[in-house]
């Protein structure tokens, strides 16, 4: 296997030496980003379906007819679809945690597997249910000679489950323990015996400090199983006391970054052993593999001195590698518009990027919900308050739908119930419209663009592109096509397939999509207009891109530059001449676009 992909890597390379030579200079905002599972990508080598382990789903992890268990996707799967990601337009792949993890965990009778990557036990190599650490290489060699980045997905939060606490039998339902009620300095709580005397508290972020921190029985009795001594790598990972210990998160005030996820091992990341222990592995993959950008899992849920210290060690790290435009963006979950709360982490944590939540809930909104186009110019007037401005909002990875939380297509299914199939996928293709001509860097969820719908979020949302055997994938149908899950969906003539690549053609040619200035033209608090023009600084290229939310068509006067004389169609219906200066009049089809350059009086 290696041997043939050595031939080949060499062959693709020496076809496409400009690609090999020019993705390094691209900036974040000029990417189109695809986001994949391994597991439920591709299953190019069946042999390591079951991560060399043997025994039954609760040994191994692999049962395919199992949503919650691994299906067999691998690394290899991945590269021999590099064409099909290549015709979509794709320029970089997140490519979801490829780490070690725990096979299988979770009370009896409630056990699911590590398919997803987030429970990891070895931070060093790549999970054997997706290959090994020379496949990975073998992909993003593969993935560079095409000009094409990886992005890996990463987790500095937590680790797998694997320390147990001996208050909580079962290993179940163990409460937060705030700091207030179960102070460092005792055991137990505020009237149990003296402990790690001379620690001044965990805000005190200095090497002296947390080597006072030598007992973790402060809120429970955390231990190590037996025979799980020794179970993470690297082996600080082991040491229990570089972790929080004070049980289950609820989800609000400082358990959001002391609790355990959902029971996964809390590490202490105030504490400089972590720190540089994170910095260590992750500059340790850019030296091996020469990826091109982290995207950070649950970045939420650490404290902010620890990104002020990982963040710039990472990029310094990779421009000293030549890597000049290593980008990195932080997962800051949100159910609500809040670009508050994602604008603090760019200020506060010092984060480059991180998801723009906030798009994706404004065209919920929008064409999910059928409610205004006006939460969408709330979004882009709210620009202002990263740090950077509109430059870093212009790097924030935009998105429909996603892999925790659902996909697009279902939301506007669930919502719509009394919309037909030609309806909701008319909603589905505008979204994605406004996806790859608005600002940010695009980011496409895999199976979106098959017409994927599903059920709902988490394991509902994780569909296999490859034919799956679970029956609550293969039970309903997709969006723009007769086919269903049970059958492999890479279909390059998919009506969205071919939408996103058309639209990814007019991205890359023209800068104003990429890289232009926004200014909000039209919006409304009702199903309608929302209209932008986008300027290029460095070329001066203008753009006017209006959407109509509506059922019906819509004609409209809407302001532009004065000095705009015309338009040309880039996609949709343009006016060859504006109305007066400073005015144009279009017209807009039932849930359609229009994307216009403008020609401006010389």
């Amino acid at each position: 296997m290696i041997r043939w992909l050595t031939v080949w890597l060499t062959l693709l390379a020496t076809a496409m030496p400009a690609a090999a030579q020019n993705y390094l200079s691209r900036l974040p905002e000029d990417e189109i980003i695809y986001f994949l599972l391994p597991d439920r990508f591709d299953n190019a080598d069946p042999a390591n379906d079951r991560g060399g382990l043997t025994g039954d789903r609760l040994k191994t992890g692999y049962d395919p007819t199992s949503k919650g268990f691994y299906h067999g996707g691998d690394l290899k799967g991945v590269i021999r679809r590099l064409d099909y990601l290549q015709h979509l337009g794709v320029t970089a792949i997140w490519v979801g945690p490829i780490f070690k993890n725990k096979p299988v965990q979770g009370p009896p009778g409630a056990e699911s597997a590590g398919y997803h990557g987030y429970w990891i036990t070895d931070f060093t190599q790549v999970d054997p249910h997706f290959g090994t650490n020379a496949d990975f290489k073998a992909l993003v060699d593969a993935a560079h000679a095409r000009g094409i980045k990886v992005y890996m997905d990463i987790i500095v939060n937590h680790t797998a489950d694997v320390i147990k606490y001996r208050q909580c039998v079962p290993d179940t339902n163990c409460p937060y323990r705030a700091k207030g009620d179960y102070p460092f300095s005792r055991r137990g709580g505020v009237d149990g015996a003296a402990i790690n005397p001379g620690f001044a508290g965990d805000a005190v972020q200095t090497p002296d400090n947390f080597a006072r921190l030598t007992d973790p029985g402060f809120a429970y009795t955390p231990y190590l199983p037996k025979g799980e001594e020794q179970a993470k790598t690297p082996a600080w990972l082991n040491d229990i006391t570089l972790y929080h210990n004070r049980g289950d998160s609820t989800w609000t005030g400082e358990s959001v970054t002391y609790g355990d996820f959902a029971g996964l091992d809390d590490l202490a990341t105030e504490d400089p052993r972590v720190v540089a222990g994170f910095i260590d592995i992750f500059k340790g993959w850019i030296d091996r593999f020469g990826i091109d950008g982290y995207r950070i899992d649950t970045a939420k849920h650490v404290n902010p001195e620890f990104w002020q210290a990982f963040v710039p060690a990472i990029r310094a790290h990779a421009r000293a590698r030549g890597i000049p435009n290593f980008h990195i963006f932080g997962e800051v979950a949100l159910g609500v518009f809040d670009t508050a709360q994602l604008a603090r982490h760019t200020r506060v944590d010092g984060f480059p990027a991180v998801l723009d939540f906030g798009f994706q809930i404004a065209v919920i909104r929008a064409l999910a919900e059928g409610k205004g186009t006006d939460l969408l110019a709330e979004l882009f007037a709210n620009d202002a308050i990263y740090e950077g401005g509109a430059d870093t909002a212009r790097t924030l990875p935009t998105f429909l739908g996603n892999h925790d939380g659902g996909r697009f297509a279902t939301f506007v299914r669930q919502m719509n119930p009394g919309a037909d199939a030609a309806e909701q996928l008319a909603r589905v293709k505008l979204a994605h419209a406004m996806l790859l001509t608005l600002r940010g860097v695009p980011t496409v969820y895999s199976g979106d663009e098959q017409g994927f719908v599903g059920y709902g979020g988490d394991q509902d949302a994780r569909e296999d592109m490859f034919a799956s055997k679970v029956a609550r994938y293969t039970d309903h149908g997709l969006l723009g096509t007769t086919s269903t899950n049970a059958v492999a969906n890479f279909d390059e003539q998919h009506p969205l397939y071919r939408l996103i690549a058309g639209l990814a053609k007019l991205r890359a040619a023209h800068p104003a999509l990429r890289r232009g200035i926004t200014t909000v033209r039209a919006a409304e608090d009702k199903p309608g207009l929302f209209a932008v023009t986008r300027r290029d600084a460095a070329s001066g290229e203008r753009v006017l891109i209006a959407f109509n939310t509506s059922a019906e068509p819509i004609t409209r006067q809407i302001a532009i530059a004065s000095d705009v004389a015309g338009f040309d169609t880039l996609d949709g219906g343009c006016p060859a001449a504006v109305s007066a200066p400073g005015s144009v009049r279009l017209t807009v089809p039932a849930f359609g676009y229009a994307i216009c350059k403008g020609r401006v009086n010389p």
